[in-house]
Order: structure tokens, then C-alpha cells, then sequence
């Protein structure tokens, strides 16, 4: 993120036991707010004006959530994976993908090479590069599909909205801007199609409706009868997404 810088505040360290926390400067943030991700990590992101006392601070009278939430994130981690993965399963595409690191020399690069094969070709020599490559080609292969799900649901539905982006984000599914554009978490290509259908009803419902009201929910229940069921599968959808996307891959 542009003017974020990543650090460990000395003041932190007798907090963070064995486990650091990290900290995060951000000038788009107007608070301190602390984030436990799936992995058990703790980052807490520090707006501009915030001094080091300040921070220690916040996370000392948050200490007992932070331990609270860690603990939770340590029990649902998924277990290690194997890094290049052999397969990529995109369960709402109905693709799946089988991975081969061909290697040579330049710039890494991922090609489609016949029915569901990926080769990965370039200097392959650490596992990073090779985890950023597989993103891109990632983003590539989502955008369209989930423009075109989002385009046919909402003429479905009879949904209006301005624009779609697709983003890959650690804790939001989606979002439904005041001006009507639809932002969708590329890990949505994990779930199964039921359950990326339920996700576009829902932010289109959001172009009607900004909140979570009665109306709101009524609304997506018209579209989506099974709505409540979809929306506890969502809530436990990280299970299906491979921890590449987000975890700096291991060298080993």
C-alpha cells in the first residue's frame, strides 16, 4: 500500500511474547485498529500522526482480545501447503488447473497451454517470484468470468450498477460503493458457484439499499431464498482459499 511502511515497534515487543506484532503506517487510516489475520498474525495499522507511546498503548488495553482472537486464528489455520502448488481448483469457474514450472531464463510468466495447464516459465529460482506470477495470471483469469456473473445476475434481478473492480483482499468478500461500484475479492473464485451467486445478490442489493437493514435483507431473501445458509458458507470460506495468495511463499 502506498505510504504504509511495515515495522516492529520496540514497544511492542514485550506484548508480543514470541509472536511479534507488526505495525503498519497508513495514510488513508484515521484510527489505530488491530487486525488478526487468518494465519494468527497480528498487524496493527497506525495512522500518520500516532507516535510509538500511543501505539503501545492501544495494544496493551487490547491485549487480552488480541490473545482471544489469536488463539481462534491458531485453531482454524490451515495446515502448511506445498509451495508451487501441483493444482489451482477455481470451484466458481468450474476450472481446474494443473501447475508446471518449466523454468528458463527472463521474466516470470504464466502460461495456458492447452486444456487446464499453467506453465510457469522464466527464472524459477525462489518461490516468490513464482507466487507473484501465479497472481497475476490469477487476476487475469477471474476478471471476466466475474464481470460477466455480476452483469448476468444483476439483469436477472433487475439490478442496476455503475462499474465492477476485482481486488484480492484478506477480509471483505465484496463492497458496494454510494456511487454503485462493485468491488469483488478475487478469492471468491474458491467458493462454490452457489455461493458467489449469494455474494452478487447481496452487493447488488447494496445499490438499493446501503445498510444491512429489515429492507436489505428481504431484498437478497426475493433473489436468493437460501441466502442465510449461502451466507454461513461464506463466512467459512477462507478454508477454500489457498494460503499463497496471501502468505509470503517459504524458500524452505
Amino acid at each position: 500500500m502506498a505510504g504504509a511502511s511495515p515495522g516492529q515497534l520496540p514497544l511492542l515487543e514485550h506484548l508480543a511474547e514470541e509472536r511479534p506484532i507488526v505495525w503498519r503506517r497508513s495514510r488513508r487510516a484515521r484510527r489505530l485498529s488491530i487486525r488478526v489475520h487468518r494465519d494468527a498474525r497480528v498487524e496493527v495499522v497506525v495512522p500518520p500522526r500516532a507516535n510509538a507511546r500511543e501505539v503501545a498503548d492501544f495494544v496493551a488495553r487490547h491485549h487480552q482480545w488480541i490473545e482471544s482472537r489469536r488463539a481462534e486464528a491458531e485453531l482454524r489455520r490451515p495446515p502448511s501447503e506445498v509451495f508451487p502448488p501441483a493444482r489451482i481448483e477455481l470451484r466458481a469457474l468450474g476450472e481446474v488447473w494443473r501447475v508446471h514450472v518449466a523454468g528458463g531464463a527472463g521474466r516470470l510468466a504464466v502460461r495456458e497451454r492447452g486444456t487446464g495447464l499453467l506453465e510457469v516459465v522464466g527464472d524459477a529460482s525462489g518461490n516468490e517470484p513464482i507466487r507473484r506470477a501465479l497472481l497475476r495470471w490469477l487476476m487475469r483469469r477471474c476478471e471476466e468470468p466475474l464481470a460477466r456473473e455480476l452483469r448476468e445476475t444483476a439483469q436477472r434481478c433487475g439490478f442496476r450498477y455503475r462499474a465492477m473492480a476485482v481486488r484480492r483482499q484478506r477480509a471483505r468478500w465484496g463492497s458496494c460503493s454510494a456511487r454503485g461500484t462493485i468491488s469483488l475479492n478475487v478469492c471468491l473464485a474458491f467458493q462454490r458457484p452457489e455461493v458467489l451467486r449469494y455474494l452478487l445478490v447481496h452487493e447488488l442489493a447494496h445499490t438499493l439499499h446501503m445498510n444491512h437493514s429489515r429492507e436489505f435483507w428481504s431484498c437478497v431473501a426475493r433473489h436468493c431464498p437460501d441466502w442465510a445458509a449461502l451466507d454461513r458458507e461464506l463466512l467459512q470460506g477462507w478454508k477454500h482459499v489457498p494460503t499463497w495468495i496471501f502468505e509470503v511463499a517459504n524458500d524452505g
